[in-house]
């Protein structure tokens, strides 16, 4: 029971923690998809995970990660957003992988037009003295896509098998 709570709350506070981080660093640590990849294997034992649904998590995982570093490649998103993305994969399989990217799209798409919008603003002087105010609003500054990825992950996790495996 303590167990599947602690994986309940594992992956939230993850997410929540990625995207503060990237809003106000512009980084997302390594630590954060290793604890998500390493609290995945973890709780898919507690409640019982075949082996064939691991694999395709796994398989999802890895499909995300090849997509996520061309992305990275490209230069369109950041190696920690890469990263979490694949993470967040692994956590949702090939089952909840679609909406989690349909959101993901949508959430940074916002959070990209709300970003350039803000960027034409002049800054007040209390704002203009945070360091991380002044890099989002920098127009050659990047969008903290974690962000746009955490929220969608936090939108598609009731749905998961993890909250169906919570005992009524």
């Amino acid at each position: 029971m303590v167990a599947t709570a602690l994986g309940l709350v594992l992956f939230p506070a993850m997410m929540a923690f990625a995207a503060s981080s990237d809003l106000l660093t512009m980084t997302i640590s390594n630590r954060v998809s290793l604890i998500l990849i390493g609290g995945f294997f973890l709780f898919a034992l507690v409640i019982g995970m075949s082996g064939n649904t691991m694999l395709w998590h796994i398989g999802a995982g890895c499909m995300a990660l090849a997509v996520a570093f061309g992305c990275f490649a490209m230069g369109w998103i950041g190696g920690g957003d890469a990263k979490l993305a694949a993470a967040t994969a692994l956590w949702f399989g090939f089952d909840h992988l679609l909406p989690y990217l349909f959101y993901a799209s949508l959430f940074g798409g916002a959070l990209t037009l709300l970003l350039l919008s803000f960027r034409t603003l002049p800054l007040p002087p209390y704002l203009a003295a945070q360091q991380w105010v002044q890099r989002l609003h920098d127009k050659k500054g990047g969008v903290p896509y974690g962000i746009a990825l955490a929220a969608a992950a936090l939108l598609v996790y009731p749905d998961t098998l993890w909250m169906q495996a919570v005992p009524a």
